[in-house]
C-alpha cells in the first residue's frame, strides 16, 4: 500500500510509498493516476471551486495481476502552484480480497482517502479497510440516481455488461460522459450491484479522464467538453448529461435491470442469482421483478414466462402464483405475439403440475387472446383445463363471438389458421358448432388450397409435385392436424369438401396433400383424394410413361368411371395439368370410359385439345376428330367444331370421297375455326392442295379453288405443285404434265393471286419438266392437250414450248455475231 502526493503536472514526486512496490511498478502506475484540469478551471479556484473540480477514482489490473484502487483529487497548493494534486492509492497483492472481500467501488465514498501526505512517516489510514459495514452506506443514494437516469439505464448497464466479459470487448472502453466525476462512480455503483461478483471485478475504470481513446480500462469517465473527441476516437459514448436517447437497447436482460432499478428494489439483483441459468439471461431477473411487483415490458414479460416453461420446478407455489398473476394482470395492453406464446408453453409446463385455480386465468388469458387476438400459432390449453365454473364463464363470454364469426359469410377471405383456431377453441369450450361445420368446411377446403399455394414455392418440373425441391408444410398444417385428429366430425366434412372440389383443380389438390399429410382412415370412399395423394409418388416412380401413370392414378380412386365419372378429370388433371394429351394418348382416355362418362366429367374438351394441338404429320388427329365429332355432338360448338370438322374433311380429302363442295367447304370451315391453330391450318391446306393436285379432281371443285382467289389457299397449292413428287409426276406422265399446262393456263383472268401463281408455276415447274423429256413425250403432251381441250390450245402449248427454245437460240446468235 502507498500514498503518492503531485505538484505541477510536469514535476510530479512521489511522497511516500510502500514496501513491496517496485520502480517497476510505479512506472506502471505513472499514467493511470495522470491528472489533468477540465478546460476552464480557474486559475486560483475559491473553496467552493476547487470542491467541485472532478476527481479521478481509479481501479486497475497491473500487468503482474496485482491490483490497484485510488483517487486522484485537486488540492490548495502554494502561490507558484495554486493548484496541486493528490493520489492516494492501494495497492492489493495477487490473490488478496479486499478487505471485507469488497468490490473496489464501493471504496469511492470511503472517508479515509487522504488528502495530504502524512509528516513524519506517519501510519497511513485505510480507506478500504475502514469501510462502514454493510452495504447500505455505499448503495446510498442509487436508488434517486438511477430514477434521474432512467432514460438512458439500459443502455449504459448493456454496455457495461459487455465491458465486464471475461475477454475484454475490442473497440477501447466504454466512455460515460457526466458533469461530476462522481456521478460516473454511482454508474459504477449501479453496475457493481447488477452484475454478478466476478463480472464487477473485472470492471476496470476510472471516473475522470482527459484522454479517453489512449486508456486500456474498461470503462472511463470524461466531462461533457470531452466528449466529442471520444466519438470521434470510436469509442461507445453515453452523454448521460445531455438529451435522452431515441433508440433503446434490444438488450432484454440490460431493459428489464433497467426496470429494477427505477423500481428501487436492488436486492432482486441478487435473489435473481439464487436462480439457475445464464448469468445474464433476462428471464431469472424478469421472474423476480414480476413477482415483487415490478412492472415489465411484453419481451421482458415473455422471458419470464419462456424461462419458467423450461424450469417450473424453479419456483415454489408462492413464486408461481405470482407469476401468474403478474402475466395475466387486466391493466396490461401491450401483449405481443412472442409473449402469448411463451405464456402458452408455460401453461403446458404447469398444467398438471399445479392446481387448476391456479393455471386456469393463464388458460383464460391465452384462449381470449386466441378469439380476440388472431393468434393462430398459440397452443392451446387442454379441453380439462376449463372443466367446471371457469368453463362456464369463458364460454359465456367467447361462445357468442366463436359462434358469430364462424356464421360470417367473410370465411371464404379468413385465414385458415382463424378458422382452424376458432374451431379448436370452440370444441375447447364444449360449444355445439354441428350445424356450422357442412358451410365452414365448404368455405375452409379452397381456402387451404389457396393458402398452401401462396405459402410455397411450387417446385420446379412436371405434375404437381416436382422433383426438384422437398416440399414445405404451411404454417397452419401443424394446427389443422391437431385439428382433425381432435374432432372427427370435422375431419368427415373437411376431407368430403376437399373431395369435391379436387377434380376442379387436382393439381393444387396434390400438392396441398404432398404438404399436409391428411389422415383418410375411416370409412369415407374419398376416390379424388386419394387420387391426388396417390399422384407424387407415382410420378416419382413411373416418370414420363404418363400412360402408366394414368391407370396407376384410376386405380388409387377405387371407384371405377362408370360408376364416377368425374375420377376421369380428376386423373386428367394429375397426368397432364393445364398441357394437353398427345393423340394416342386421347385415345387412351377415350376408350378408357363411355361417351357418357366423359359427357359428365367434361374430359371431353381435353380430348379435342390433343386433336387440334397435334402436330401436323400426327395423320391420327384426323381419326380421333371425326370419332369425337361423333361422340359429343352437342357438347363440341362453335371455334372448336368447325376446327374438328376440318380435320375429319382432311381425312376424307386423302382417303375418301368427300361430299361435293369440299373446296369452299374447306375454306368456310377455316374461317368459322378463327383463330385456327397453325398445324391444323397446315394439314388442312396441304390436305386441299393435294386433292387439287390429283389427276382425277373434279373440275367444279378445281374452278371453285380458282375462283375463290384465296391467296392463302393459292399458296398452299403452289407449295404443293413445288414438291418432288409432283415434278416428278411431271417429268414422267405426259398426261398429267398436259393437265397441268391446261388447268394453268386457263381462267387468265380470275384474279392476281392465281394469275401469278399460274404464270410462275408454267415457267419455273412445268417448263424444266417438259424441257427434261424426251421428243416422244414432249410430243404426247402436246397431242393430249389437243385431244383434252382443242386445237388451238394445242397450238397454245406448241408456241409456250418453242417461245422458249427460239429465245435461247436468238440469244447465241447475237452473242456470236458481237464475239466477231
Amino acid at each position: 500500500m502507498f500514498q503518492e502526493a503531485r505538484g505541477l503536472p510536469g514535476d510530479p514526486r512521489f511522497t511516500a510509498v510502500g514496501r513491496g512496490v517496485t520502480a517497476a511498478l510505479l512506472a506502471e502506475l505513472e499514467p493511470l493516476f495522470a491528472y489533468a484540469l477540465p478546460d476552464g478551471a480557474p486559475h486560483r479556484p475559491t473553496d467552493a471551486e476547487l470542491r467541485s473540480l472532478p476527481q479521478a477514482f481509479t481501479y486497475a489490473v497491473l500487468s503482474d495481476g496485482s491490483r490497484v484502487v485510488g483517487r486522484t483529487a485537486p488540492a490548495r497548493g502554494e502561490s507558484s502552484a495554486p493548484v496541486r494534486f493528490h493520489t492516494h492509492a492501494v495497492h492489493i497483492p495477487v490473490g488478496v480480497p479486499l478487505p471485507g472481500d469488497r468490490l473496489p467501488v464501493e471504496a469511492w465514498r470511503s472517508p479515509h482517502w487522504a488528502t495530504v501526505t502524512p509528516a513524519g512517516g506517519a501510519s497511513l489510514s485505510d480507506p478500504l479497510g475502514a469501510l462502514p459495514p454493510g452495504p447500505a452506506p455505499v448503495r446510498e443514494g442509487l436508488d434517486d440516481f438511477a430514477v434521474s437516469r432512467g432514460p438512458w439505464l439500459a443502455a449504459v448497464l448493456s454496455d457495461l455488461r459487455r465491458a465486464s466479459e471475461e475477454a475484454a470487448p475490442a473497440g477501447g472502453p466504454v466512455v460515460l460522459v457526466e458533469r461530476r466525476s462522481a456521478d460516473v462512480a454511482r454508474w459504477l455503483g449501479l453496475a457493481a450491484v447488477a452484475l454478478p461478483r466476478e463480472s464487477a471485478e473485472r470492471l476496470t475504470f476510472t471516473t475522470y479522464t482527459r484522454r479517453p481513446g489512449s486508456s486500456a480500462l474498461r470503462v472511463v469517465g470524461v466531462a461533457p467538453e470531452d466528449a466529442a473527441g471520444a466519438r470521434e476516437a470510436g469509442l461507445r459514448v453515453h452523454v448521460c448529461a445531455d438529451r435522452p436517447p431515441v433508440e433503446a437497447t434490444g438488450d432484454v436482460w440490460a431493459r428489464t435491470a433497467a426496470r429494477v432499478w427505477r423500481s428501487r428494489a436492488p436486492e432482486l439483483f441478487q435473489e435473481a442469482r439464487g436462480l439457475p441459468g445464464d448469468p445474464f439471461a433476462a428471464g431469472p431477473l424478469a421472474v423476480v421483478a414480476l413477482c415483487a411487483g415490478v412492472g415489465l415490458g411484453s419481451e421482458e414479460r415473455a422471458a419470464a414466462a419462456g424461462w419458467a416453461a423450461e424450469r417450473p420446478y424453479a419456483l415454489d407455489a408462492k413464486r408461481v402464483g405470482q407469476l401468474v398473476e403478474a402475466l395475466t394482470s387486466p391493466g396490461i395492453d401491450d401483449r405481443t405475439g412472442s409473449e402469448f406464446d411463451a405464456v402458452g408453453r408455460l401453461f403446458g409446463a404447469l398444467d398438471g403440475r399445479c392446481p387448476a385455480s391456479v393455471t386456469a386465468p393463464l388458460a383464460a388469458m391465452l384462449v381470449t387472446e386466441a378469439v380476440r387476438g388472431g393468434n393462430g400459432s398459440l397452443e392451446l390449453p387442454r379441453r380439462d383445463a376449463f372443466v367446471g365454473p371457469e368453463g362456464e364463464a369463458i364460454a359465456g363470454v367467447l361462445g357468442p363471438e366463436i359462434l358469430t364469426e364462424l356464421e360470417s359469410g367473410a370465411g371464404g377471405s379468413r385465414p385458415v389458421a382463424r378458422t382452424v383456431q376458432l374451431l379448436r377453441v370452440a370444441r375447447l369450450l364444449g360449444m355445439n358448432t354441428r350445424d356450422l361445420l357442412p358451410d365452414v368446411a365448404t368455405r375452409l377446403a379452397p381456402a387451404l388450397l389457396r393458402a398452401t399455394e401462396a405459402e410455397t414455392e411450387r417446385p420446379e418440373g412436371p405434375g404437381p409435385s416436382g422433383a426438384s425441391k422437398p416440399p414445405v408444410a404451411p404454417a397452419f398444417a401443424p394446427a389443422l392436424l391437431e385439428l382433425l385428429d381432435e374432432q372427427f366430425d370435422v375431419r368427415t366434412a373437411l376431407l368430403g369438401a376437399l373431395d369435391r372440389i379436387a377434380p376442379e383443380d387436382p393439381g393444387a389438390v396434390a400438392r396441398f396433400l404432398e404438404r399436409v399429410a391428411l389422415p383418410f382412415t375411416g370409412t369415407q370412399a374419398l376416390p379424388h383424394l386419394r387420387m391426388c395423394a396417390e399422384a407424387p409418388g407415382a410420378m416419382t416412380t413411373l416418370g414420363r410413361d404418363r400412360t402408366a401413370l394414368w391407370h396407376r392414378i384410376l386405380r388409387a380412386a377405387g371407384l371405377s368411371p362408370f360408376a364416377e365419372p368425374l375420377v376421369l378429370r380428376t386423373a386428367a388433371g394429375l397426368v397432364w395439368e393445364d398441357r394437353a394429351p398427345t393423340v394416342e394418348e386421347a385415345r387412351l382416355l377415350l376408350e378408357a370410359a363411355t361417351s357418357d362418362a366423359h359427357r359428365a366429367a367434361g374430359t371431353w374438351s381435353r380430348l379435342a385439345d390433343a386433336a387440334l394441338g397435334a402436330p401436323a404429320d400426327a395423320e391420327e388427329a384426323e381419326a380421333l376428330a371425326h370419332a369425337l365429332l361423333r361422340a359429343f355432338p352437342q357438347e363440341i360448338q362453335g371455334r372448336e367444331r368447325a376446327a374438328l370438322q376440318l380435320l375429319a374433311l382432311c381425312r376424307d380429302l386423302r382417303t375418301g370421297a368427300p361430299e361435293p363442295g369440299w373446296a369452299d367447304r374447306v375454306r368456310t370451315l377455316r374461317d368459322r375455326a378463327a383463330p385456327l391453330e397453325p398445324p391444323v391450318q397446315e394439314r388442312a391446306f396441304t390436305a386441299l392442295a393435294g386433292r387439287l393436285l390429283a389427276p382425277d379432281r373434279p373440275g367444279a371443285e378445281l374452278y371453285a379453288f380458282v375462283r375463290s382467289d384465296d391467296a392463302d389457299l393459292i399458296a398452299a397449292y403452289d407449295r404443293a405443285a413445288r414438291t418432288e413428287p409432283t415434278r416428278t409426276r411431271l417429268r414422267t406422265q405426259p398426261a398429267y404434265a398436259a393437265d397441268c399446262f391446261t388447268v394453268w393456263t386457263a381462267h387468265p383472268h380470275v384474279g392476281p393471286a392465281w394469275t401469278t401463281t399460274a404464270a410462275a408455276l408454267l415457267e419455273e415447274v412445268l417448263r424444266p419438266a417438259v424441257r427434261s423429256m424426251s421428243a416422244e413425250l414432249v410430243a404426247e403432251v402436246e397431242e393430249t392437250v389437243g385431244r383434252t381441250g382443242s386445237s388451238g390450245r394445242a397450238n397454245a402449248f406448241r408456241d409456250w414450248n418453242r417461245s422458249r427454245t427460239l429465245g435461247r437460240l436468238g440469244r447465241r446468235i447475237v452473242g456470236r455475231v458481237r464475239r466477231g
